[in-house]
């Protein structure tokens, strides 16, 4: 199903004024995406109870069909994918068949491709042995060059990834602009300000914009991210299929158009699976009917959001309330509780993906000297609850056995337990804190 069908004709959301003027034709239109993933493996989710495997899995093929559909609609002129096209090494070649297949749709409506190889690309042996159209232009490996579209008066310029690491400013080496034309750099790197990603091709702001092109189109960083609005436009345009918790919000691409020297540029939705991090409060709610009515209005703001897409939720219940006890009490039966509401709400479109519990409940007064170990136990965690640090390294130091036995799985990646980060753990202490609170009640009766 494609999404972005009533998206598209809405006015352009980023007008970006208009640019130095150049001769040439009055309008050149193009899509900038990256990040693909083609079949991208989604390990783990035969775990969650409920999960649309086989529509997760084909997601990204999902999407692609989608861009190429936009493509077609808007009759672009070329589409610009700016890396990562597939997602490694990949033994089944259907991946990289159908990749053709959807670019042979292109090539039947005369649009070009313009693929430079990202990180994941030249990992791919798929990528080394597939046969592509001849609408499909692979940027060089050995060094940058420049691809010149005389009718259109737009010069093309990169330089794809020889191997997975790549050390190296790629963009400093990038050829001088062609003078009149609209000329766009294509790159896959790790911008400085991205800490959180990989080094490849890192490069600079100043660089690019010392390059003298019009824009930019990024990859490799999978959200999107407008880092100049003009001479150059710079962007991220993330990548177009979501493929865990840690990949929310919308997902799509750039459909770019140059008009007597100005840019029009907006984001367009295309995935078809909306992941969402989803917040549930307690404060104030004293029972389970409390907190699913609540939970019922969330899901639904959630719901709309999607725009009718199939939805990954995971879901943090947090804040302080009553109702807390009877979360810990009762976690299993809370989680499948949540699970059925979020399906009610959804029309069955909505999948929650996890139940994190970072909740606490109401302080209950401690006496003083009380020397039960319950009590003390509680003195515990109310201590390391105002002390991250301090919940961080004894969590660190409890857990530590217990991970080295986990598979790998679950110790890092989208599926992980999250028991290193800081809210999962101060969850669990908040779910310990509930169940001592109740053993203290039932001995004070």
């Amino acid at each position: 199903m494609s999404h972005y069908r009533g998206i598209i004709g809405r006015p352009p959301s980023e007008p970006v004024p208009p640019l130095r003027a150049a001769p040439g034709p009055r309008r050149v239109k193009f899509i900038h995406c990256s990040d693909l993933h083609v079949d991208s493996p989604l390990d783990g989710l035969e775990r969650y109870p409920g999960a649309p495997v086989e529509s997760l899995r084909g997601a990204t093929r999902e999407a692609l069909r989608n861009l190429v559909a936009l493509a077609i609609e808007e009759r672009v002129d070329f589409v610009v994918i700016a890396g990562d096209v597939f997602d490694g090494d990949w033994r089944d070649i259907n991946t990289g068949l159908f990749f053709v297949a959807q670019m042979r749709r292109l090539d039947r409506a005369g649009i070009r491709v313009f693929v430079k190889k990202g990180n994941h690309d030249a990992a791919s042996e798929i990528t080394r042995t597939l046969a592509l159209p001849g609408n499909v232009h692979v940027f060089r490996t050995d060094r940058a060059e420049t691809v010149r579209l005389e009718s259109l008066r737009v010069a093309l310029h990169g330089r794809s990834f020889a191997g997975r690491a790549v050390p190296e400013d790629l963009a400093a080496a990038y050829p001088d602009p062609v003078q009149g034309w609209f000329n766009l750099g294509v790159l896959h790197t790790s911008l400085s300000g991205y800490a959180a990603h990989d080094p490849y091709a890192p490069t600079t702001l100043d660089t690019l914009r010392g390059r003298g092109y019009d824009y930019w189109a990024l990859g490799h960083v999978h959200v999107r991210d407008v880092l100049r609005e003009r001479e150059p436009r710079i962007v991220y345009c993330g990548n177009p299929q979501g493929r865990h918790a840690g990949e929310t919000g919308p997902k799509g691409c750039e459909l770019v158009e140059r008009v007597d020297g100005g840019l029009r540029a907006r984001h367009v939705p295309i995935d078809v699976v909306r992941w969402q991090r989803l917040s549930l409060p307690i404060d104030g709610l004293v029972d389970a009917t409390d907190l699913l009515r609540t939970a019922e209005r969330v899901f639904g703001e959630a719901h709309e959001r999607a725009d009718g897409r199939l939805s990954a939720w995971r879901l943090q219940v947090e804040g302080t309330g009553p109702v807390h006890r009877w979360l810990a009490a009762h976690a299993d039966l809370a989680r499948t509780e949540l699970r059925s509401a979020a399906d009610a709400a959804s029309g069955g479109l909505a999948w929650i993906e996890q139940v994190r519990l970072s909740c606490r409940a109401p302080a209950a007064p401690i006496a003083a000297g009380a020397d039960d170990p319950l009590a003390e136990c509680l003195r515990l965690a109310a201590e390391l609850a105002g002390d991250p640090g301090r919940l961080r390294a004894f969590g660190d130091a409890s857990l530590r056995d217990m991970l080295a036995k986990l598979p790998s799985v679950l110790r890092t990646g989208p599926a992980s337990l999250g028991l290193d980060e800081p809210e999962r753990l101060a969850g669990l202490l908040a779910e310990a804190e509930a169940l001592l609170l109740d053993r203290l009640a039932e001995g004070a009766r």
